[in-house]
């Protein structure tokens, strides 16, 4: 690693309005160095790089590449000074070929024909420089997750990148994918490169980083050096507390509480269900792993009453399932904590009571002659709830949208817990949150086990599923491995199965270790 930092934060501070999202940050970035940027939701880690790529202009302070100042509020100063960015969502286009998706817009618009031969020369030249093996004239909607990922940061270093942000890049990886990645990383390193490695996940970066910068309500409250750092030590300096993960305690499966035999849907992509069979009983969790697109969504929907064409039956204490029919589901005891908290999770517009009631809107609770919104009642039971719950808020009148990603999911959870359901569907419960707010959905999701509620809890973090689930299957393209006891399987073995290889069988999927 360079001495001279290749970039250089010097009090950056920038506010919205009354709100300080950045407060006089400095930073340093060497050459050849990964520099992993941590915090809580909302601590201003977004901020600070949309700073960086031109996207906002700081109040005060600046930002140095190679000791020159970057000209602020421009993105194309900050790619022609060599920063690259790899977004969490990829950006690519399905329909263009790698090559076409690395090289579009790199040529200007005057230029009559492309230089073909000369690109896939320099693109050939970097594939073997760093390893990232993708073939060229391949049609990115055929390549995997991983593949894809690669060609993400070929692009930006085509582009000439010298500094490359990286921002949560293993949401959608495999553990085997994710192991090729940071492999990936040190061979760019190594040749001078310097890399922001944005992540949550404090495991990954203790194995990917060389410095680790910690930023609490806007500032710098830590910057330590990897190798002498613990992982209980970051998660304090995110939040400002000592934060432990809850653990599974043993429990003695009760009842059946769901039964899927069967679930079929048509269609041949991989996010179509084949034959899925699947139980739970009282006192249990189970997990499903799985890339991202490979039939999790469509089964959360089904159970969900969000779906309705379907073949085989689902059976929820007994009874079959009301398909189609959302009200009738959480009616009969499904409490719903979907994927996407935003899209499907909140109405953003409405006010936080609003929200709370939007599930049992016609209970005797919050409704007078079946129809009429006590919005007394209805406010006074929203509070109990927040209180309850932590959702940190002015109050049930406040309006949802400003909620934070952890206070949202929080409100979730005070809605789909609150009338005790004996089924829980937690799809990504945790899902971009922080190490605080990480730590309290998961005790909530453990007590509801205690209490007596079946869980499925999909999740993409393995690490989650191995902590929390008494069995895990696998869900890949659109077929559900046999749900075995969390702890007769390797964090390799489940990796291997994601990526579509090892064990899909149907058998024994209602057996656990306990025969049930």
């Amino acid at each position: 690693m360079s001495k001279t930092p290749v970039l250089e934060f010097r009090g950056v501070t920038k506010r919205f309005g009354t709100l300080t999202a950045n407060d006089n940050v400095s930073l340093t970035l060497h050459q050849g160095e990964v520099l992993a940027l941590l915090g809580e939701n909302g601590a201003g880690k977004t901020t600070l790089m949309n700073i960086l790529f031109g996207h906002y202009q700081a109040d005060e302070g600046e930002i140095l590449v190679d000791g020159e100042t970057l000209p602020p509020g421009s993105t194309q100063s900050a790619i022609n000074a060599g920063i690259g960015m790899v977004h969490q969502h990829f950006t690519l286009a399905d329909n263009l070929s790698v090559l076409e998706n690395i090289t579009l817009g790199t040529e200007s618009l005057w230029s009559l024909r492309q230089d073909q031969a000369k690109a896939r020369e320099k693109l050939a030249a970097m594939i073997s420089d760093y390893g990232l093996v993708v073939d060229p004239d391949a049609q990115v909607s055929e390549l995997s997750v991983g593949e894809r990922q690669r060609v993400e940061i070929l692009k930006a270093l085509y582009r000439d990148a010298r500094i490359l942000i990286l921002d949560e890049p293993t949401a959608v990886l495999t553990p085997q994918e994710a192991e090729r990645l940071f492999a990936t990383l040190k061979s760019i390193t190594e040749k001078g490169l310097a890399i922001i490695f944005i992540s949550h996940k404090l495991h990954e970066i203790l194995a990917v980083s060389n410095r680790i910068a910690v930023l609490r309500r806007g500032a710098i409250v830590g910057t330590l050096e990897t190798a002498v750092s613990k992982r209980e030590q970051l998660a304090e300096l995110m939040v400002g507390r000592m934060v432990t993960r809850p653990r599974l305690s043993a429990i003695e499966p009760g009842e059946l509480v769901l039964e899927v035999r069967d679930l079929s849907t048509s269609g041949t992509g991989a996010t179509e269900l084949k034959q899925v069979d699947l139980t739970l009983h009282q006192h249990e969790i189970v997990g499903i792993a799985g890339v991202a697109g490979n039939g999790q969504g469509t089964l959360a929907d089904i159970l969900s009453g969000l779906r309705k064409d379907f073949s085989g039956t689902v059976q929820l204490n007994g009874q079959m399932l009301k398909a189609g029919n959302p009200r009738a589901i959480v009616a009969s005891g499904v409490g719903r904590i979907p994927e996407d908290r935003h899209a499907r999770g909140v109405v953003a517009d409405m006010d936080i009571w609003e929200n709370l009631i939007s599930e049992d809107i016609r209970s005797d609770e919050v409704c007078r002659a079946g129809f009429i919104i006590d919005g007394t009642s209805a406010r006074a039971r929203a509070e109990k709830q927040i209180e309850k719950f932590d959702v940190r808020c002015k109050g049930p009148d406040a309006e949802t949208k400003l909620l934070s990603g952890g206070n949202m999911q929080k409100l979730i959870l005070a809605r789909a817990l609150s009338n005790t359901p004996s089924f829980i569907l937690a799809n990504q419960p945790v899902r971009g949150l922080d190490e605080g707010a990480i730590a309290y959905v998961q005790e909530q999701l453990l007590e509801a086990r205690k209490r007596g509620a079946a869980i499925l809890l999909v999740s993409e973090d393995l690490d989650e599923l191995m902590a929390l689930t008494d069995r895990m299957a696998v869900m890949s393209h659109g077929t559900l491995s046999s749900a075995l006891p969390t702890g007769d399987r390797t964090i390799a073995e489940i990796g291997l199965m994601m990526a579509g290889h090892g064990d899909q069988g149907q058998s024994n999927m209602g057996i656990s270790a306990n025969g049930h």
